[in-house]
């Protein structure tokens, strides 16, 4: 079963999009693997506060994508397998990438200024991974 013991609502994205990145990080990060079960959609909302429509939404943008399944009973599974997790690091990666870089271009940075607070904040949060 899909653990959501870490997942924290925030300000910044809807709360659908926060869970469809949630499940998408896992999935990269190897915590979330094809065939483990996910929560049913009433639990999922009982336990996060949220409408169930909210997960009702992200599952089914999920299963669009390929990265659960549902089967009878409403039980839904993660299909992920070596490709799609593959797949999934490419694009978390350029998303993020993207969305840092536009901030510091926003904020008048240089490249090199850019790349140094990168290896700063790479130090800062742990550094080698």
């Amino acid at each position: 079963m899909v653990s959501f013991e870490g997942f924290a609502i925030s300000g910044s994205l809807p709360i659908y999009t926060q869970l469809i990145l949630y499940i998408k990080r896992g999935i990269v990060a190897g915590t979330v693997c094809g065939g483990d079960e996910l929560p049913s959609r009433r639990v999922l909302s009982a336990l996060l506060g949220v409408n169930p429509n909210t997960v009702q939404k992200a599952y089914h943008l999920l299963e669009e994508e390929g990265i659960i399944e549902s089967r009878s009973g409403a039980r839904s599974f993660v299909t992920a397998d070596g490709e799609l997790k593959l797949r999934l690091r490419a694009e978390l990666l350029e998303q993020d990438a993207a969305a840092w870089i536009s901030a510091m271009k926003q904020m008048g940075l240089t490249r090199e200024e850019a790349l140094r607070m990168t290896e700063v904040m790479w130090d800062k949060t742990g550094g080698e991974a």
